[in-house]
């Protein structure tokens, strides 16, 4: 995908926003690159709260009104974990389903895979434990309608518009307030599923939600279609109101620029799009991370790099590979399959929040979270459960009177003594040596999940820069940066608000797809000679110009526009597909031959030289477009170092791989000199995160003010 326009006006403003479990970051940039970064508390209960706290705090760094600053913002970017809080606490709309005749169970039966999913690997033997999740839709709100639509998109049972009208009736006085809308094969033939939402609307009336499968996921996967139209239902008015809400108070405050929502394929869409497609919003926020380390890998020339996003409630970890990250075509939500591509996240909960405990005599770490309230036991909030935020104040990493800029004083003695009787006490250990063994346990657990996606994958993670951000990442990356093996570790300048710096790096982006099983014959001397290219050619140039309308509804010029073409690429007899990006320019038969070509590379790097099976034959199954339209966004400015001392002080550190104390000198990150490597044991310093670097490594600023760590 292209680069972004960039632009170097002191008087315009670019602001990312992304809204984690336990903090909500902001990012705010100058025409000029110069760069202000702060968060403030995630307020669930409204999240919109906590997006204007930060707000305020930037402002009054810059000397300005809320409204002044908001006045100069040319690009709002928010990265929300709105839809995943409404899935994970099952918050959403009361959702109804309209699916043909006999195929009411599609989404309780679930393929059979949804007693095992999103089980870890290790808990699968454990019979006793498989179940399915909980329906987002019970039984009672599925109605069946007596309609057909063929394979080939032939009608061969009419609709039947009365028993519509008696569902949707029946379903109105169920106090539903969302309609997902699957017909088998209306992705080949959409007539019913149109004419459904058209007496939806007669009867329930405007203001419901309605969701049609063959605009939410157009393609193949009767399973993966309707949980993924159902998904996109039950999120929906939340999301929508949400944005609502949020849009407005910003408008009334002054915002006149663009508001854009980060998609969980790396690209921004307008509210108004996100509202209708919110199940593209189920990874927003981490997916902001990777779009960010993809941004600042280019400016660095880093091709391979692993993103890993510690905050207060989870580890999130995701991959660049030849400077592009790496895309899921089917993802796994709340134990639900989405079909649509995403951004590869693996998340486990492991954060700043996450919860110590000791059970049958063992020290155990996560995945429960005190989250930001009400948070670890130093925090003061009412929390009396000791997390790894505790255990690193008590171990020194933390400084008490400068938590988030000194705007928040720790409670060390709390956190202290919490440890002492929930952790150290029943183990017979002492104070210091529980706090270190969480922080081990944590660290080796972000470890294992960094080897299963690079060693796992056949990758080589000495082959990687590790990215480092979040707000308890930079603390913890030496740990599992050094279990696992890289050379070296980056934290990024924004690292402390890193995913909200993505959304504000993001260009709009919006994607088509469809559905078209085209075949070879096996054995065959030239495989891909059996597909057509003119065929080929006028998917391709429908999927385009869809996706060129959407954009230039959003302003967008021609000459700022990039598209990138993909196929899904399978074996005969296959159920399993790889994304392949087809070559730009016109479409030949020597360009089918490089799509086939590519598909056998990349099957063999998946699975194994040798593997493919050419003789087989092979499948196209799926064709998709992604366009992206580019904005003006500014490049990081080149840092100035102020005057005062690079140390001003030491404090007692805990090296947990010495297993001693150490007189830790105390360093300002925005005054070290450019290139001026430091030896370890040093704490460095930012309002808002702390990088700990052990002994034995070394840390450098480099002239944007990014931290390298080298082990």
């Amino acid at each position: 995908m292209s680069e972004s326009i960039t632009t170097n006006r002191t008087d315009q403003l670019y602001v990312g926003v992304d809204t984690g479990g336990t903090f909500t970051d902001l990012v705010v940039m100058d025409g000029d690159g110069r760069t202000l970064t702060n968060k403030a508390p995630t307020t669930p209960h409204a999240l919109e709260e906590g997006v204007f706290a930060a707000l305020r705090l930037v402002a009054a760094e810059r000397g300005e009104t809320l409204e002044e600053m908001l006045d100069k913002v040319e690009s709002f970017g928010h990265g929300t974990t709105q839809a995943t809080n409404a899935l994970i606490e099952r918050r959403g709309a009361r959702t109804a389903l309209i699916t043909t005749r006999g195929f009411g169970d599609t989404l309780i039966i679930q393929r059979l895979m949804g007693a095992t999913a999103g089980m870890p690997t290790e808990s699968l033997a454990a019979f006793r434990n498989r179940r399915h999740p909980e329906p987002l839709v019970p039984r009672s709100l599925i109605a069946e309608v007596p309609e057909r639509v063929d394979q080939a998109g032939s009608v061969l049972v009419p609709l039947d518009e009365a028993a519509v009208r008696e569902a949707v009736r029946r379903l109105c006085e169920e106090g539903v307030e969302a309609y997902a809308v699957c017909l088998l094969w209306s992705f080949r033939n959409p007539v019913h599923e149109r004419r459904i939402g058209e007496i939806i609307r007669e009867v329930a009336g405007d203001g419901v939600y309605i969701s049609l499968s063959h605009e939410v996921s157009p393609v193949i996967g009767e399973y993966e279609r309707t949980a993924t139209t159902v998904l996109n239902s039950y999120l929906g008015p939340t999301v929508e109101r949400y944005l609502e809400r949020l849009e407005r108070r910003l408008r009334e405050h002054g915002l006149t620029g663009r508001f854009s929502v980060l998609n969980s394929i790396g690209g921004v869409m307008s509210a108004r799009d996100a509202a209708s497609r919110a199940v593209v919003l189920l990874a927003s926020g981490p997916t902001g991370g990777v779009i960010g380390s993809r941004h600042l890998a280019r400016e660095l020339g880093h091709t391979h790099v692993i993103t890993s996003d510690m905050g207060g409630t989870s580890f999130d970890v995701g991959l660049i590979v030849e400077g592009r990250p790496v895309v899921s075509g089917i993802t796994e939500v709340g134990r639900y399959h989405v079909n649509a591509p995403m951004v590869d996240i693996t998340a486990i909960g492991a954060g700043g929040g996450s919860i110590a405990t000791v059970a049958s005599g063992e020290l155990r770490v996560g995945p429960d979270s005190a989250g930001a309230f009400p948070g670890p036991v130093a925090y003061g909030r009412g929390g009396d459960r000791v997390t790894v935020t505790d255990a690193d104040l008590v171990l020194g990493i933390i400084d008490p009177d400068t938590f988030l800029g000194g705007r928040m004083r720790l409670d060390r003695e709390a956190a202290r003594q919490a440890v002492r009787e929930q952790i150290a006490e029943p183990l017979g250990i002492g104070v210091v040596e529980a706090a270190a063994g969480i922080r081990r346990i944590v660290d080796a657990k972000m470890a294992d999940t960094l080897r299963q996606l690079t060693i796992g994958r056949g990758l080589d993670p000495r082959d990687f820069v590790l990215y480092a951000y979040g707000g308890a990442g930079p603390m913890h990356c030496a740990g599992f940066g050094g279990d696992l093996g890289v050379s070296q570790i980056l934290v990024p300048a924004t690292s402390m608000a890193h995913s909200a710096y993505g959304a504000l790096a993001s260009d709009i982006q919006h994607a088509a797809e469809r559905s078209e099983l085209m075949s070879s014959t096996p054995g065959g001397a030239t495989p891909w000679g059996d597909f057509s290219a003119d065929v080929i050619a006028g998917v391709f140039a429908d999927l385009e110009a869809e996706c060129l309308d959407r954009l230039h509804g959003d302003g967008i010029h021609d000459a700022d526009i990039a598209l990138a073409r993909s196929v899904d690429v399978r074996f005969r007899s296959q159920n399993h597909e790889l994304i392949v990006p087809l070559a730009p320019g016109p479409i030949a038969p020597d360009t089918i031959q490089t799509l086939i070509e590519d598909f056998e590379r990349a099957y063999e790097d998946n699975y194994g030289k040798g593997a493919g099976f050419r003789e087989a034959g092979f499948e196209l199954t799926r064709f998709r477009v992604d366009a992206v339209g580019r904005t003006p966004k500014p490049g990081f400015a080149a840092r100035e170092v102020p005057g005062g001392p690079t140390a001003p002080g030491t404090r007692p550190v805990y090296d947990v791989t010495q297993e001693t104390w150490l007189d830790t000198p105390v360093l300002h990150w925005n005054r070290i000199p450019v290139d001026a490597p430091v030896e370890g044991p040093a704490i460095v310093e930012h309002p808002t995160t702390t990088v700990h670097v052990p002994a034995g490594r070394k840390v450098s600023v480099d002239a944007v003010g990014n931290l390298l760590i080298t082990l």
